[in-house]
């Protein structure tokens, strides 16, 4: 799920009733479709696509509204996107733009990158979308991320021979500690932008983005690869995002958007490196 959104409902909102109403649109029990996504949700419709399946599966893992899958499933209609966030509410708001949206090559679950291996089998799918997955900057809370050495190995367990692990994110600390992370579970990169809206203005986008964009940030993006597995995947890089920031007060000053969770962090350092710098002049 985008990691600042916390949806504003609207007056007699009833999340029971928009879950029922859009129910379509959801699959409750995925696990029963595992290593069979391509054929049990075809509906006849895709250009190119070999008869009675999707020509490929793709998961947009922690999509929010769900306007990247239905945009994304509208460009490329003989690949079945599975748009899956662990949000209620985030699941019916998706379920009902699915279902606005008309197209059948979109499908909801509700569910969260811990329980990959258990809704699809190995090689399985062809991409996985992590969009501006939520941060978790402390320490004690990186086994949350989905950004992280220990997801990506667990991605190699479904993605197909060269299938692609794609990731955006507003938070350079992640971003780089998600650097760290790749050749640690022996992906490769294939694509790297820190500013993925200049460099590849076409690519589908959500509100979230949108809004981000608005609000000044960056988009920071990586594609990546699996290479060869590592013999023991260990992790060994800093697990704070705080150690990611810049630590001298001219770097810190340049900061003018603060990734989520880490306003403070970042004006707890530049307070830090103004005291120090004044300590400096004053001797």
């Amino acid at each position: 799920m985008p990691h600042a959104l916390h949806a504003r409902l609207p007056k007699n909102f009833v999340l029971e009733e928009r879950l029922e109403r859009y129910s379509d649109a959801i699959e409750l029990t995925p696990e029963r479709w595992r290593g069979r996504w391509a054929e049990a949700c075809w509906r006849g419709i895709g250009a190119g696509a070999e008869a009675g399946r999707y020509r490929e599966v793709r998961l947009d893992l922690g999509c929010g509204k769900g306007a990247f899958a239905v945009e994304a499933a509208r460009r490329e209609p003989d690949v079945l996107f599975v748009a899956m966030d662990a949000e209620p509410i985030c699941v019916a708001y998706a379920a009902q733009r699915v279902c606005e949206s008309g197209l059948p090559n979109v499908v909801v679950v509700p569910g969260t990158g811990m329980c990959i291996r258990e809704f699809f089998s190995p090689g399985e799918l062809a991409r996985i979308y992590l969009n501006f997955p939520t941060p978790f900057p402390r320490k004690r809370d990186a086994h949350l991320r989905m950004a992280s050495m220990e997801r990506l190995m667990d991605f190699r367990d479904v993605l197909v021979t060269g299938g692609e692990v794609s990731f955006k994110t507003d938070s350079q600390p992640l971003f780089d500690f998600m650097l760290t992370q790749v050749p640690l579970a022996g992906y490769r990169i294939v694509r790297e932008s820190r500013d993925a809206r200049a460099d590849f203005p076409d690519e589908p986008t959500s509100e979230y983005e949108e809004r981000l964009s608005a609000q000044g940030a960056k988009v920071l993006s990586l594609a990546v690869v699996p290479g060869p597995a590592p013999e023991h995947a260990e992790q060994t890089a800093e697990l704070s995002l705080a150690a990611y920031l810049p630590q001298d007060l001219a770097s810190l000053e340049e900061i003018s958007y603060a990734p989520h969770g880490m306003q403070a962090t970042v004006a707890n350092l530049r307070n830090r490196a103004e005291r120090l710098s004044s300590r400096s002049a004053g001797r």
